[in-house]
């Protein structure tokens, strides 16, 4: 099999399932409501809609931190709430996770920050050593690597979080709200890097909403409301 073809196929691969699934938290406030999608290797997908319409419970659904009431989730044919707890980091490994607040670690510098999460799932300083510039090159921080978060401006905090999630060498990308606190100039800058990470091999998931963002990405667009979807849409646009 040529090149192409083998790179269609992988392209042509499931990488995420949400078969039926509701969310239903303590007084019956209901998150999430028969929610069915599928997103294959390599896509970047927009998760558009008001706040409060569902977006931030279905990543946290995928990671594992929430289980559903009802339904099935697949991540790579891995049943995801079927999980045992102790086998949630190794999902993790697979799963980037980006939040709107950073959660960066104040008394540690840039390299410590990235570091911090190869030492805790057990690799040696000398891989440490290796990988950390690579993933400090992809996101252009090579320069503030020795600087402390209060350092650094909210664009730049941002690029320290997506770095973090690369540094294992995940296949999925989850962006939650990354540009929510950055002025325009640095949210395209976030925006073009999450581009970037999709053009490495990754899969993007990127949950907005920022219309101008969707708008001018032109890519795959699944809108919920009221915790249903109500769009998904190859070449979507912000409709809310």
């Amino acid at each position: 099999m040529d090149s192409s073809k083998q790179k269609s196929n992988l392209n042509n691969k499931v990488l995420v399932s949400f078969q039926n699934v509701t969310k239903i938290y303590p007084r019956d406030v209901e998150a999430l409501r028969n929610v069915s999608f599928e997103i294959k290797k390599g896509e970047f997908v927009c998760l558009a809609g008001r706040s409060g319409a569902g977006k931030t419970t279905l990543l946290k659904l995928l990671i594992g931190e929430e289980k559903p009431t009802y339904g099935r989730i697949f991540f790579d044919g891995i049943e995801v709430q079927k999980l045992p707890s102790k086998d949630l980091p190794f999902l993790r490994r697979r799963i980037g996770a980006i939040f709107q607040d950073y959660k960066l670690l104040s008394s540690r510098t840039v390299y410590e920050n990235i570091a911090y999460a190869l030492e805790v799932i057990g690799f040696d300083k000398e891989e440490i050593d290796r990988q950390v510039p690579q993933v400090l090159d992809i996101v252009g921080l090579t320069d503030c690597a020795d600087h402390f978060p209060e350092e650094l401006s909210g664009g730049e905090k941002q690029r320290v979080a997506i770095a973090r999630a690369l540094i294992t060498r995940p296949e999925l990308i989850c962006a939650d709200e990354p540009t929510g606190n950055l002025d325009p100039y640095h949210t395209r800058d976030i925006i073009q890097l999450l581009l970037k990470i999709q053009e490495l091999g990754a899969t993007v998931i990127l949950s907005t909403h920022d219309k101008e963002i969707i708008n001018s990405l032109h890519k795959r667009v699944i809108t919920l409301e009221k915790g249903k979807i109500i769009r998904d849409e190859q070449h979507g646009r912000f409709i809310c």
